[in-house]
This record gives C-alpha cells, sequence and structure tokens, in this order.
C-alpha cells in the first residue's frame, strides 16, 4: 500500500486529477471506477479544467459508479446520476452511454444489482477505481458488518452515514435509508484502487486502516489484501500517523 501526503486538500484534489489524467493518457479505452462526495470534488474540477486546458479525451473511456440512493432518479439534485453529470461528465466528451450508475429508481432493484455486476463483467472489470472512506469505514456503501465476499446489492445506510450526508439535503428525514453499493469483493477485483482521504475528520478512520485489523466490522480494511492500492492523503487525515 503506497501512501501519498499532500499539504492540504486542494493539493490532493491536483495531485489525483493528475494521477488519473496520466492513466487515462495511457490506456484512452480503460475502465475507471468514480466515487461521489465532497473529497472526489475537487479532483473531477481539476479533470475539467484539463480538458478545457489540454483537451484531454475521454471518448474511449467506460465508467461505473459505486453506488446510488434507491428512490432518487437520475434527474433528482441529490441523486449520484445528478452529481456526476453536474460535476463531471457533462463537461467532458466522454459517451454518456458509457457511464455507468446503478438506477435507483427502477421497479426491480434486485435485478438491477445483477445487471450492474454483469455489466462489469462483461467490460473485463475495472481498472482503477476511485475510492473514499466513510468515518466508520465504509466504501461505496458497504457499511460495517458487510462480508468482504459481498457483490453488488441493496443495502441499509448506517445512521452515521445518512447523517453525515444529510448536509446534501433539506432535512435528515430526506436521506434515503437504503442505497444499491457496489460489493467489497468487486470493488476488489479492480486492478488498481485509489483512496482519497482529507480532513481531520478521516483520522481515525485511515488510522485504523493502516494500523487496525482486518475485519468485517471495518470494510476499508480489506484494502490490506490488495495487491495495487494507493491512498492520497492531506496532513489533517494524516498527523500523528507514521
Amino acid at each position: 500500500m503506497k501512501i501519498i501526503k499532500v499539504k492540504d486538500y486542494e493539493e490532493l484534489s491536483k495531485h489525483a486529477a493528475s494521477y488519473l489524467i496520466e492513466k487515462v493518457r495511457k490506456t484512452p479505452n480503460m475502465v475507471l471506477g468514480l466515487a461521489t462526495g465532497g473529497t472526489s470534488e475537487g479532483t473531477y474540477q481539476n479533470m475539467i479544467n484539463d480538458y478545457k486546458e489540454n483537451q484531454t479525451s475521454y471518448k474511449g473511456i467506460t465508467t461505473f459508479n459505486l453506488d446510488e440512493y434507491i428512490g432518487l432518479d437520475g434527474d433528482n439534485e441529490n441523486s449520484y446520476r445528478f452529481f456526476m453529470d453536474t460535476h463531471l461528465f457533462n463537461y467532458l466528451d466522454i459517451d454518456k452511454s458509457k457511464t455507468h450508475v446503478p438506477r435507483g429508481d427502477g421497479k426491480d432493484t434486485l435485478k438491477e444489482c445483477d445487471t450492474y455486476e454483469l455489466l462489469i463483467k462483461e467490460h473485463g472489470g475495472i481498472d482503477l477505481q476511485l475510492l473514499g472512506i466513510g468515518g466508520n469505514g465504509h466504501i461505496g456503501f458497504n457499511e460495517p458488518g458487510s462480508s468482504f465476499q459481498s457483490r453488488t446489492r441493496i443495502i441499509e445506510l448506517a445512521d452515521s452515514t445518512r447523517q453525515a450526508n444529510a448536509r446534501f439535503f433539506e432535512r435528515l428525514e430526506d436521506v434515503p435509508a437504503l442505497a444499491i453499493t457496489m460489493g467489497i469483493a468487486t470493488i476488489m477485483e479492480s486492478k488498481e484502487i485509489v483512496l482519497l482521504a482529507s480532513g481531520e475528520g478521516k483520522r481515525e478512520a485511515i488510522k485504523r486502516l493502516l494500523h487496525g485489523e482486518v475485519s468485517e466490522d471495518f470494510p476499508a480494511s480489506i484494502l490490506n489484501k490488495h495487491s495495487h492500492v494507493t491512498i492520497i492523503a492531506d496532513e489533517a487525515a494524516l498527523t500523528g500517523l507514521n
């Protein structure tokens, strides 16, 4: 596991974007796994800036997002499809038909899970998966207790996760209780994983990831078993850690 320490969120965002852009230029038909949330916003903005300045092309890129709320359609401003469109896809030359986000508004969400898993396999798996980390160690929406053998599925969100995400909604009650998430086994099949962590609020999670036991009680701990993981974290997230 490689750790890249940067000064702050701005530097993290620039470094992560540069890392992804270099990969895209070297492999213009790669499959990217993407994450939503505040930590990735700066990375995506830097990718947009690069596209405007250097025209790095994404025409051959296929993307798979980690998760989506159940009950929200893609036009809902709190859906992850909406997030990805408005924070990245709308500003690149990427083919929208190649950008995949689980559908949380379908009639048969169980079938959607199976379809999404199959679609990833049909594309040969994910070449590089971008991750954030929750304070409770969740990756994607794989909450504590998730099986390391889990595949794309429906999951009940922990109270702490809903509270953390409530800032994006008018009220806590508006935060969906269920989501579709890529499973841990699916994530671990990615050829490469890049995890971003910023701020002292992620310090304890990073500490446990680096120095704690590998346990399903802390889903991110499984990353210690992957052969190609890079953590990009700022000083605030790494303070006091060796």
